[in-house]
């Protein structure tokens, strides 16, 4: 949480001409419901089990030649069913890092503002142990990007040049599925 996948994927999103979409945003799509609704009105684990099924057609779409890319949850790469999934694609994972201090500052301004709502977001102590907790799943990544007091676009390119990518990627025209339309 807070690491900054949504602006980060949007930058990259934009430097390479990809879709951007968040994994989330899926899910609240195929529930009819916000994230924070699913945890509130039937818990993590329907949660889970909704971003596992999310994730497996993301993956297939992925699979079938789609460039875009996802941000996950915080939570999606710890789940071993996910991470399964995950290693089983040759998809490119990045692990997007900053102080865990930074990393709550932002959450809680987040939070404050509006703009992000964040149902495990309690404590700064709950905080830190869910990181601590998850922190060796996000390590299994690909890649491991420093976001911490950096610039979006500076880690948007970062993650260009690791990945052998450039600024002059095309795609092709989204699907009508990938605008939302069912088919």
């Amino acid at each position: 949480m807070g690491a900054g996948k949504t602006s980060v994927g949007r930058a990259l999103g934009q430097r390479l001409n990809w879709l951007f979409e968040d994994l989330d945003d899926r899910i609240a799509a195929r529930e009819g419901r916000t994230v924070a609704e699913i945890f509130r009105d039937s818990g993590e684990s329907e949660f889970r089990r909704a971003e596992h099924a999310a994730l497996q057609q993301v993956l297939q779409e992925l699979r079938g030649g789609a460039a875009r890319i996802v941000a996950l949850g915080g939570g999606a790469f710890v789940q071993n069913d996910n991470a399964a999934l995950l290693k089983a694609t040759s998809v490119p994972t990045v692990f997007l890092d900053a102080p865990v201090e930074e990393l709550w500052q932002r959450c809680c301004e987040q939070a404050a503002e509006g703009v992000a709502e964040r149902p495990l977001l309690r404590s700064m102590e709950q905080f830190r142990e869910l990181y601590d907790k998850r922190r060796g799943s996000y390590a299994k990544a690909s890649l491991k990007v420093q976001t911490g007091s950096r610039p979006v676009e500076a880690i948007a390119a970062e993650i260009a040049e690791m990945l052998g990518l450039n600024e002059i990627a095309t795609r092709t025209e989204p699907t009508r599925a990938e605008q939302g339309e069912v088919e």
